[in-house]
């Protein structure tokens, strides 16, 4: 199974960027893994009604133009379920032993999150916390815990 982190906006800090390519590559020693981003629209950023609103709509379009038939979305949200570590382990290993899944895309919206087609396209919904993070933090955060599950899934020791 291929994991996809697909995201609006690209990653201009150097050390978010590290981070995210050091994770990435961590990742890849376990499945086949990439990174997609699709561009943020400068007016969409902090707003989302208003003239604000058409931008907000093209990063959705993006967003649900980069998924194919078939792959399992899961959106991070808000609202959406709180998962822990080894919660997301087990969605993994299910995901993968079901052989029907051929790629498990994770998408992180633009700092006002992720439009209605995108939540009604998601497989399921998750937060990562309670918090409020920037959502470049964000990124690097889920790649995190998705190399965490591979390890937890792989029975290493990483996870404590």
């Amino acid at each position: 199974m291929r994991i996809d982190v697909l995201c609006v906006g690209k990653l201009k800090e150097r050390y978010f960027r590290q981070a995210a390519d050091e994770y990435l590559g961590r990742i890849r020693r376990y499945c086949d893994a990439g990174e997609i981003e699709i561009a943020e629209t400068p007016e969409a950023i902090g707003h989302r009604g208003g003239a604000a609103a058409g931008a907000y709509d093209k990063e959705t379009a993006g967003l649900i133009a980069a998924l194919r038939k078939g792959d399992y979305v899961l959106a991070l949200c808000v609202d959406g379920a709180p998962y822990s570590s080894e919660d997301l382990a087990a969605l993994l290993g299910r995901l993968r032993g079901d052989g029907s899944v051929k790629r498990l895309v994770c998408i992180i919206g633009g700092s006002t999150g992720v439009g209605d087609a995108v939540i009604r396209r998601a497989d399921m919904r998750i937060s990562m916390s309670a918090m409020t993070f920037p959502h470049r933090l964000a990124r690097v955060m889920l790649m995190e815990q998705l190399y965490r599950a591979c390890t937890i899934c792989a029975h290493e020791k990483y996870h404590k």
